[in-house]
């Protein structure tokens, strides 16, 4: 009995007074760091750092720049070649320049100088911007436009759909940015551009973000209807003050010690990352109503509230640390990612997982010993006959649930058990990772974002771009390398053989030499046949000086570094489904083979642009998602093998945990949920909710087992209804707390996710109740007998009462 945690806690009860006014302190310390908590996304943040398409992101950033938004303006009721449309055009061009965090020289549309044209005259090549400086207003300057449009191969691929009813405006912004603003004011500029003539689409990674951003804050009024269905339930469930009070004090200190924590750190909390804390909280309460449901057995007979709460601490700490403990290492393995931000969610959650320490174990019994006597103690923790509501309900459905675990009806258990794993473990492996939708999949399908990436991909080549970089080795101001004859042959073969691909052929591809191309046509009298390339030096530089002449180097940037030393090939596909995904990258791939990686002036690579940057996050999922599952399986394992210094125990108690791992990501494929970095988060950090009731079940049946003359089936039985109850109902009213965030999300991403949990509730509620016991009924684990677990101790409460004669749990044995 007197055992270090024993001691422990009657240390912590004799100063609950001094203990409290600490924990007052450092609660104000960690309110201190709110206000310096952000909420925002930093782009970077979201790629791996160790991923070699994202290397050349970083060296090469304006190709195929991600940050880019795409405004597509389309005339309802005719083409675009009207003074109305154009005007429109070229004053949302210059209103978009004026956005927060816009790179100013990375605008293009048809009324920005970076569009030109070229034609041949007389006199030499007359080269200037297709709208010059002003918008054409008579019918003639309005066909002359259409005219130049005409003679202008590139912007009338990329910038004017062919049925010449839309139009496309692409701006570029910085690293920078902040996207809540931005979006604002593209949004609403798209709002003053909309009549009954025209539609303007906007979309783009900043636009998506700016989605997240905005719907974000319908999240926390969800959060508050969460909240209150929880303390409604507890309420329901408890009825009484201590029962409520304590679960929801003890989840409200510890999100402030976890909010503080991550605000004097000044790292932000990615917004789709904000439905974590949910579970968070689940797990607060989780760890409080198991706790509360002990201190009510214990109160039962001590009749001492400050005695039962010293006692429920000691019984209750060594299985509390341990489980949380299996909590926080669900959590911080996800920083072994090279992802910045899952690095910082590991230490924002991690955190708040461990302060569920010292709050629901010593805050817990401290609140407990101050708080009114409940006056339905018996009701709640009595004998089958003081039980009545729902209480008596669980209790008889446990009974039934329990008669399948042991006995004849195991062997039918067993059998739907193995059923359901083999079934639950094929689907794992057939689940899609990556993006299953056109767009993006944070949003629902009709969403304003995916319906304007659908109407600008119908009408353009697409807002998908796969970049291969032919990146010169060394600055060689003399001989300019994007210039080079070798430099265009490869650029040639490589778009030659990515347009013949019959798999998945580009919708369009540009290079610098599209617009070599064009120059050696007009240098030699305008004659469409002379668009093929010269290969001889002198020709090359010759119509590399005929593009750039008397042009700011700057209206090249999306396809050539300022000094054309680096340049890119730009393949646009139809959208970026992981299908497609996998098609483009499988095609450049081919074709940088055949030409080969290192050449004389430059090096070939593969690859950046909105294709690679994707795959690059899901090559992250891929390698590491088994990776972070395997070792918080391993330090589960350590764990429950030294607390029960059992290794049986630690398999017991991983089997129903991975059981719940592959169901789970079998009903994300069964939702069509893809497997991206946000879902893993939650999938892996759903480990420890089906561990914690692990834990506290075995380690009762282990209490059971000794107390019943080790009889399997009573000590099944008796836990079931004990300790089972709470983990119904702690699975039961988070389930009804997160239900509502698929029917009033917005954001598909947060409504998906909510059903995710509710799985995560569900299964790891299911296979605690039905798995753990059955495996324990067909292995009767020796360790069960033992009286020297860290997990258990027996406990003669006669100790702290003083008993009447013959009555009834005098010398009751408590144990966890």
């Amino acid at each position: 009995m007197d055992s270090l945690r024993f001691r422990l806690a009657r240390w912590i009860m004799a100063h609950r007074g001094l203990v409290s006014i600490l924990f007052l302190l450092v609660t104000a310390a960690f309110v201190a760091g709110i206000p310096r908590v952000e909420i925002r996304t930093v782009f970077k943040d979201l790629l791996p750092m160790d991923d070699e398409f994202v290397q050349v992101y970083y060296d090469h950033p304006n190709f195929g720049n991600p940050l880019t938004v795409s405004v597509m303006i389309k005339r309802k009721d005719g083409d675009i070649y009207n003074s109305e449309t154009l005007a429109k055009v070229w004053k949302f061009t210059r209103d978009i320049d004026l956005a927060p965090g816009i790179d100013h020289d990375q605008l293009i549309s048809i009324s920005t100088e970076k569009l030109r044209y070229a034609e041949s005259t007389p006199f030499g090549i007359d080269m200037r911007p297709l709208m010059d400086d002003h918008v054409p207003k008579t019918d003639e300057e309005v066909q002359d436009f259409r005219r130049r449009i005409e003679q202008s191969p590139n912007a009338r691929t990329f910038y004017v759909s062919r049925d010449e009813t839309a139009t496309l405006i692409n701006a570029t912004f910085l690293d920078s940015v902040d996207y809540g603003k931005a979006f604002e004011f593209v949004q609403d500029l798209a709002a003053k551009a909309r009549d009954e003539h025209h539609e303007v689409y906007v979309a783009g990674q900043p636009i998506l973000t700016g989605w997240v951003y905005k719907l974000q804050k319908q999240t926390y009024k969800i959060f508050g209807v969460t909240l209150g269905l929880l303390t409604l339930a507890l309420v329901l469930y408890m009825r009484n003050i201590a029962g409520v009070v304590m679960p929801i004090v003890c989840a409200g200190v510890a999100a402030l010690w976890g909010f503080g924590f991550i605000g004097w750190l000044a790292r932000p909390i990615e917004p789709l990352l904000m439905i974590v804390p949910l579970l968070l909280v689940a797990r607060t309460f989780s760890h409080c109503i198991q706790y509360t449901e002990r201190y009510y057995e214990v109160l039962s007979h001590l009749k001492d509230k400050r005695k039962a709460a010293e006692v429920t601490m000691g019984v209750m700490m060594v299985p509390s640390i341990l489980g949380i403990f299996t909590d926080v290492f669900g959590i911080i393995f996800i920083a072994i990612a090279p992802i910045k931000t899952m690095y910082n969610h590991a230490l924002f959650c991690g955190a708040w997982a461990l302060w569920i320490i010292p709050t629901g174990v010593f805050l817990a019994s401290i609140l407990l010993s101050y708080l009114p006597v409940p006056n339905n103690v018996e009701e709640i923790s009595g004998g089958a006959e003081k039980e009545s509501g729902i209480h008596l309900f669980q209790k008889r459905l446990l009974r039934r649930i329990a008669s399948l675990t042991y006995g004849p009806a195991a062997r039918l258990t067993t059998v739907v058990v193995v059923i359901v794993g083999a079934i639950s473990i094929y689907e794992t492996f057939q689940i899609k990772i990556g993006n299953p939708v056109e767009g993006s999949n944070l949003l629902r399908y009709d969403s304003d974002f995916n319906t304007a990436v659908r109407s600008i991909n119908a009408h353009f080549p697409g807002m998908n771009t796969l970049e291969i970089v032919l990146e010169a080795k060394e600055r060689d101001r003399e001989n300019r390398v994007a210039r080079t004859p070798e430099a265009a042959a490869v650029a040639a073969q490589i778009q030659a053989m990515v347009e013949a691909d019959t798999k998945m052929p580009p919708r369009a591809t540009l290079s610098f030499n599209d617009y070599m191309m064009e120059g050696n046509r007009l240098f030699s009298g305008g004659n469409p046949k002379w668009l093929p390339l010269d290969p001889t030096v002198p020709a090359v530089r010759a119509a590399g000086t005929a593009v750039v002449f008397g042009t700011n180097p700057v209206n090249f940037g999306h396809i050539s570094d300022f000094e054309f030393q680096s340049s890119t090939i730009s393949l646009w596909y139809k959208d970026n489904k992981q299908e497609t995904v996998d098609a483009a990258l499988a095609s450049a791939r081919h074709a940088v083979e055949a030409v080969g990686v290192d050449h004389p002036q430059f090096r070939v690579r593969l690859a950046t642009g909105f294709i690679a940057l994707q795959q690059a996050m899901n090559v992250v999922v891929e390698r590491y998602h088994w990776l972070i599952l395997g070792l918080v399986n391993v330090a589960i394992a350590i764990i429950s093998a030294m607390a029960y210094r059992s290794v049986v125990a630690a398999l017991l108690l991983l089997i129903p945990v991975n059981l719940s791992n592959f169901l789970l990501l079998a009903t994300m494929k069964w939702l069509g949920v893809g497997l991206d970095i946000n879902a893993v988060i939650v999938a892996v950090m759903g480990v420890g909710v089906g561990i914690d009731y692990g834990i506290y079940l075995l380690s009762r049946i282990c209490e059971e087992f000794t107390a019943r003359d080790h009889d399997w089936g009573e000590a099944i039985t008796a836990a079931l209804t004990t300790t089972g109850k709470a983990i119904m109902f702690t699975a039961t009213i988070m389930l009804l707390g997160i239900l509502p965030w698929y029917f009033l999300s917005d954001l598909k991403f947060m409504s998906d996710m909510g059903i995710l949990l509710v799985a995560v509730m569900l299964i790891n509620m299911v296979l605690s109740l039905v798995v753990l016991p059955l495996l324990v009924w067909l292995v009767k684990p020796k360790f069960a007998s033992r009286e020297d677990l860290a997990v258990g101790e027996n406990i003669d409460l006669s100790q702290f009462m003083t008993p009447e004669p013959d009555a009834p749990g005098a010398n009751m044995a408590v144990a966890k």
